[in-house]
């Protein structure tokens, strides 16, 4: 039943990303003016971590992606590990250019060196997309934060700006068993 659900999820995001493509309007960068110099800020300038080129920060579709291990190794040594939160250039989920230099929790290492996140954030939110991490070093204020399930980033080691702290184990665990359920990855963290 858990697969047919994933399968199920995985083809409504599909069609919802096809749909929301073909309704956008073009943006007109060249009238954008400049980004606020805040960590919440949008970030329209060229050369910010993630942001383009071969090392961008991307959205991937996570039912496509092929097997995904989850192990918490977090090792703070300048490279993105399973367990830590990174900031990072992340594309708007209208994907039309724009973005936000957001905390990203890894939760997966890929074999070519990328790895895979969820991106954090302080408002609020209930429900199956978003689990509670708690507070930590990542959020300047030490505010509460969720993970959101819903949208999953592939995050290249040049493409993040820095490497804030890890996550507790326990939080953790409980958002790969939830992609784990969500996506049908697997997780060797238990």
């Amino acid at each position: 039943m858990s697969r047919l659900r994933s399968l199920f999820s995985g083809a409504v995001w599909a069609v919802g990303r096809r749909i929301a493509s073909r309704t956008r309007r073009p943006v007109n960068h060249s009238t954008a003016g400049p980004a606020a110099p805040s960590n919440h800020s949008t970030i329209d300038q060229a050369g910010s971590p993630g942001q383009s080129g071969p090392e961008a920060t991307v959205e991937v579709e996570p039912t496509s992606i092929g097997p995904v291990t989850m192990t918490y190794s977090p090792d703070t040594d300048g490279r993105p590990d399973p367990g830590e939160v990174v900031w990072t250039w992340v594309p708007y989920e209208e994907q039309d250019g724009r973005g936000k230099d957001r905390p990203v929790l890894l939760v997966a290492a890929e074999p070519a060196g990328t790895a895979l996140g969820v991106q954090l954030t302080s408002k609020r939110h209930d429900g199956a997309d978003f689990v509670a991490v708690g507070s930590g070093d990542w959020d300047s204020e030490h505010r509460p934060s969720w993970a959101n399930l819903d949208r999953i980033i592939r995050v290249h080691p040049g493409g993040m700006r820095r490497e804030a702290t890890a996550v507790p184990h326990r939080e953790f665990a409980l958002v790969t068993q939830r992609l784990r359920l969500r996506y049908g990855w697997t997780d060797t963290d238990r």
